[in-house]
């Protein structure tokens, strides 16, 4: 059931992360407490991972995609306590429990092989 190429999961992760940091201001959490700063420092995380992991879309191809994915069920499950956790339910938590679910589903349907980048550069020809 994984249909997700790495590029598109790649994609994913820098929108998200932006969407990520733009979050305590789009949800009305941007009081200056440390709920505000869960989803504006998993958005920079995220933003660092994936261009170390090895991807398509990053500088550096040092984490493996299995740990990139683990890392994105890990900020995921975050994200979505992070509401009851820091205090703020009462006023935001249904975008952090959706953007985490998106996280998690994102997870479970990308492809973890990145052949391309290791394909040989001659394959194919006569």
């Amino acid at each position: 059931m994984r249909f997700l190429s790495t590029r598109a999961h790649g994609a994913l992760d820098y929108i998200v992360a932006i969407i990520l940091i733009g979050l305590p201001y789009m949800a009305g959490t941007s009081d200056r407490s440390f709920g505000q700063w869960i989803p504006i420092l998993l958005g920079l995380g995220i933003i660092v991972y994936s261009l170390l992991t090895r991807y398509e879309l990053a500088i550096l191809r040092l984490i493996p995609m299995a740990g990139h994915l683990i890392l994105d069920v890990a900020g995921a499950i975050l994200l979505m306590a992070s509401p009851w956790l820091f205090g703020f339910a009462e006023r935001s938590w249904v975008p952090f429990v959706l953007i985490g679910l998106f996280e998690i589903v994102t997870v479970l349907v990308t492809r973890t092989d990145t052949t391309p980048l290791h394909r040989d550069a001659t394959a194919g020809r006569p």
